[in-house]
């Protein structure tokens, strides 16, 4: 019986977090891809007291979706944002870690509590905190003198603001990766003359490709969920649109223009190509690894 009871445990614990990855997770998934099929059509008439009611459509939303040029320079931005997003944040991380992994650094735990400290910090706040910063009236930065809203610098605008919340945790994981990288390896290297900068290039990074490989990963799919930043600015800028990236465009066809149907079908692709750039991340990963 307590063999029994022990067989039962796991699954005890691990049901709370099913039971929330079904409800907020799961269902609405299903829901918005039978949303996806649908389309609201009038029946009967306006004029002879008709009334709008949910009709398959088969694939027309997705159709919709892919004919809508908004979706597209919606796409095009977000990777633009992207080009400068992922490189600075695992290159800074990367750099971060190496320098927090020379021995004898000076004040190596508050600085790294530092590096830390804006990944903590919820992006709407961060959004804003940075945008006053980027205001001329309200910028300790140079604002009046740069017009960090205009039509090209806000592009790094948006991606400073991610980068300066993303490089933290990524500095975690690479760091953790290299403490766990055997001391024999530096001991023997400083013997034979190795410099930091050489044993940096030379040994610890090649030995940490994986986590650096993993971070990248990461990196790609918070770029693809970029919202809070460019949603949080477009009230200071007038270079930031609706629709300025694909999220804030499925937001837009949901919510103001009404037209859930297309936004699930949006939501859908956008799903799909998520998954797809996993799948393309995860295979470069293991090749890594091995």
């Amino acid at each position: 019986m307590a063999a029994r009871n022990r067989a039962k445990l796991p699954y005890l614990l691990v049901a709370p977090a099913v039971a929330l990855l079904t409800l907020f997770v799961v269902a609405p998934g299903v829901y918005a891809l039978v949303l996806s099929f649908q389309a609201r059509k009038v029946v009967g008439g306006l004029l002879g007291g008709g009334s709008s009611k949910l009709v398959f459509v088969g694939l027309d939303n997705y159709g919709l979706a892919l004919a809508d040029p908004e979706l597209w320079s919606s796409i095009v931005r977000m990777l633009l944002v992207a080009l400068l997003f992922i490189p600075a944040t695992v290159g800074l991380a990367l750099l971060f870690a190496l320098l927090l992994d020379v021995p004898r650094v000076r004040f190596a735990r508050s600085t790294r509590l530092a590096i830390f400290l804006p990944y903590a910090v919820p992006g709407v706040i961060a959004s804003l905190m940075w945008g006053f910063m980027y205001l001329p009236a309200t910028s300790p930065i140079g604002g009046d003198h740069i017009d960090f809203f205009g039509s090209t610098t806000v592009f790094f605008s948006v991606a400073n603001v991610a980068v300066w919340g993303s490089v933290g945790f990524n500095m975690i994981v690479i760091f953790t990766a290299l403490r766990s990288l055997p001391a024999e390896l530096y001991e023997a290297a400083r013997i034979d003359g190795c410099s930091e900068l050489r044993m940096a290039l030379r040994i610890k990074v090649p030995l940490v490709l994986p986590a650096v490989a993993m971070c990248t990963l990461f990196t790609a799919l918070a770029s693809l969920q970029l919202f809070n930043e460019p949603n949080t600015l477009r009230p200071l800028s007038n270079a930031v649109s609706s629709t300025w990236v694909p999220l804030m465009k499925i937001y837009e066809d949901a919510f103001v223009n009404s037209d859930v149907n297309k936004a699930a079908a949006t939501s859908v692709l956008f799903v799909i190509a998520a998954l797809a750039v996993s799948f393309v991340a995860s295979r470069t990963v293991s090749r890594v690894n091995r």
